[in-house]
């Protein structure tokens, strides 16, 4: 593929509702412009796009997918991105480094969830969009219908600029209103209006040129001194207002059926912003610069591959500059040399071996030492950093545990892999429970990591949802005495200590005292006596949960000249503390986290429904407009599997983010429901 300078590039990326057709669309462009000879489809598991193992195994896509092509002496890199909400973070990688967006909608099930959640990701990025309406071939297709929905939705600014000739069995092709023309099945055979939708096209061009002169003063000027405006002077003002953000055009096709597909490029090349023509903003520098080839070299680092063959895999875009094979770079983040081996142009998982990736443009160079997602490279006596792509927290947690013990010497290395593909992604060692966190977005996100740890590194890993770090205290002050006495045919052992266990407030750290008076027990073994009662806060009498809130008190006990030693004393000291903790009226504690779940305002009651069946304590709501932010506290316990479950309530519209608040006694049917399963995973773990 040749160099293209920077005003004849397109950086499209293509976002929509899982399923709404972006894949198949994809491939048809590809086909079409001539870089594929044949169309691959999602069921078959051949799509250029989605070729990853899990991807053809689940016929959905999970990563981006960098796709160029080229039309019209343009170069379009399309970027196919993930529609399933887990995978957000590619989504945002690929808007990151993109000036266009086609936001792609099902004509049968019209705006969705991830209609709306793309739609703000572009709008938040300031990129120019245009509307793809796929599937007219299916059966309840309804253009017309969808074209409501956006202009009810998103305001007038929305505008067709294609009508469809027919739709499910009958759709035949498209009316372009620009020029009057319909043009004909795949190969886009240009004709006449079909007489049964000349009226409709007339009235949809009138909105149109409406809208465009809507959009500049001197074509408002014209056309409301009723001068007819010419196709050159509306594609001219189309083309401003797309960039601007003043106009989404809206068109039609279908991507298996391939109809609409020439007519789609022929408005990304007409329409669409270079990158010449979008600013770049630096972090560290307020200056907006433009995609000059002959500035220094400004590349973000988008997206990183782990491969145990290949090795890293770093995706980039340059801003500035260009970047060269076999050359070095500076990694600003890092403060690092990157040494550049071959680079690459990417088509799916094809790669082509390219000499030079200049401003604009999108490569890939394998095995960076250093550079990490979210890195600007660059040149070092030059540095500018580049803002990275945002990625939301993770807010769904399991506990990762090695299937042998082979995996378990493996397993941190191929988690950190992991998260360095994947910025949603994050592995954290739990101080409370020892296990082994991970956490992301969802539950497939999490189920496909833990089959891509498999597949890639040979790790075989079980999921569970992570283990309530619960505590135990007590609850009224009592005595405790042990004595322990061993006698063996030589020294024999012996420790007499004598506790005074009382609860502390809520949240208090635990202490330790000595009150021993005369010499009851010397000095040098009191210490001794601490060491036991301290390993024993690790166990309470329950359910084996970790012990606090409670101030211990050595006050009297007894010695012997010979026998007794340091651990003799240990050991009384962590019998008289049990003894202590069993009749002190114990009670299990559970942490309470403060979530905040913010949702349209219709989900409302349904998700004060569900917290109540969650035992939550709902302090409070903020309206703002249609969206409601909800306050409340509520057991950790009844959170572990809440990203699921206000995913199902809210259709993947609602958010939450939550944090711990304190500590409460658990509830008394609760506490022996939680004993019990302590005493089943003890008998298991026996066995």
């Amino acid at each position: 593929m040749k160099q293209y300078p920077s005003e004849k590039i397109r950086n499209i990326v293509l976002l929509s509702h899982s399923g709404a057709g972006k894949t198949t669309l994809s491939e048809a462009l590809l086909f079409v412009t001539g870089a594929i000879n044949r169309l691959g489809k999602i069921e078959a598991g051949n799509t250029t796009s989605d070729y990853d193992p899990d991807e053809v195994k689940r016929h959905i896509s999970i990563n981006l997918s960098i796709l160029p092509c080229e039309w019209h002496e343009t170069k379009l890199n399309l970027i196919d991105s993930p529609g399933y909400i887990d995978f957000v973070g590619e989504v945002r990688s690929a808007v990151r480094v993109s000036e266009g967006a086609i936001i792609v909608v099902a004509a049968t099930s019209g705006i969705e969830v991830g209609t709306e959640l793309t739609w703000g990701y572009a709008e938040e990025a300031g990129l120019a969009r245009m509307v793809f309406v796929s599937k007219m071939d299916r059966e309840n297709a309804n253009f017309l219908k969808v074209v409501e929905q956006f202009r009810a939705r998103y305001g007038a600014k929305c505008v067709p600029l294609q009508l469809p000739v027919g739709s499910h069995v009958d759709f035949k092709g498209v009316v372009d209103l620009l020029s009057m023309k319909a043009f004909m099945g795949s190969a886009s055979e240009e004709g006449d209006i079909p007489a049964e939708f000349a009226s409709k096209a007339q009235e949809l061009r009138a909105q149109m040129v409406e809208a465009v002169a809507e959009t500049d003063d001197d074509l408002m000027e014209k056309y409301l001194g009723g001068e007819e405006l010419g196709q050159n002077e509306l594609a001219a003002g189309l083309k401003k207002a797309v960039a601007g953000g003043k106009i989404i055009p809206i068109l039609v096709g279908s991507g298996l059926q391939n109809i609409g597909a020439r007519e789609l490029l022929n408005a990304i090349v007409e329409f669409m912003p270079s990158p010449q023509g979008c600013p770049i903003v630096f972090a560290e520098d307020s200056a907006v610069k433009d995609a000059d080839i002959s500035g220094p070299l400004s590349a973000l680092v988008f997206k990183t591959t782990a491969d145990p063959y290949v090795g890293k895999l770093t995706y980039f875009r340059v801003f500035t500059g260009a970047m060269d094979s076999n050359s070095q770079v500076w990694d600003v983040n890092q403060n690092a040399a990157e040494r550049i081996g071959q680079l690459y142009m990417l088509r799916g998982k094809a790669q082509e071996a390219v000499n030079r990736v200049e401003a604009g443009d999108i490569g890939a160079v394998a095995k960076l030492s250093a550079a990490a997602t979210g890195d600007t490279l660059g040149i070092q006596d030059k540095a500018v950093k580049l803002p990275p792509a945002t990625f939301p927290k993770p807010i769904f947690n399991v506990a990762v545990h090695p299937k042998t013990k082979a995996d378990l010497d493996k397993m941190g290395t191929s988690l950190v892999r992991l998260t360095e593909e994947d910025p949603t992604l994050r592995v954290y060692r739990d101080p409370d429970t020892a296990e082994t966190i991970l956490s992301g977005m969802g539950d497939t996100q999490v189920d496909v990591a833990a089959e891509r740890m498999q597949r890639k590194f040979g790790v075989g890993v079980d999921l569970k949802p992570p283990k309530v770090p619960y505590r135990e205290t007590i609850t009224r002050s009592v005595k405790a005495e042990f004595k322990h006495k061993k006698q063996t045919g030589g020294h024999g052992q012996y420790g007499h200590v004598m506790l005074e266990l009382e609860p502390l407030p809520q949240g208090s750290p635990n202490e330790f005292t000595n009150r021993v008076v005369g010499g009851a027990i010397p000095k040098n073994y009191i210490p001794a006596v601490e060491k036991g009662v301290v390993e024993g806060y690790k166990e309470g009498m329950l359910a084996g949960y970790p012990v606090v809130g409670i101030r211990v008190a050595v006050y009297d006990g007894s010695f012997h000249p010979v026998d007794s030693s340091e651990i003799c004393f240990k050991i009384a000291g962590s019998q008289a503390l049990k003894k202590g903790l069993a009749e002190g009226n114990p009670i299990m504690l559970e942490p309470i986290v403060k979530i905040k779940v913010t949702v349209p305002n219709d989900f409302t009651g349904d998700i004060l429904s569900d917290l109540n069946t969650k035992r939550a304590r709902v302090q409070g709501m903020n309206p703002h407009g249609d969206i409601n932010t909800i306050e409340a506290e509520v057991p950790m316990a009844e959170m572990l599997r809440y990203a699921t479950d206000l995913k199902s309530i809210t259709q993947g519209r609602g958010t939450y983010v939550l944090e711990l608040s304190h500590y409460e006694q658990v509830p008394s049917h609760i506490t022996e429901k939680i004993i019990a399963d302590r005493e089943a995973e003890k008998a298991a773990e026996d066995k």
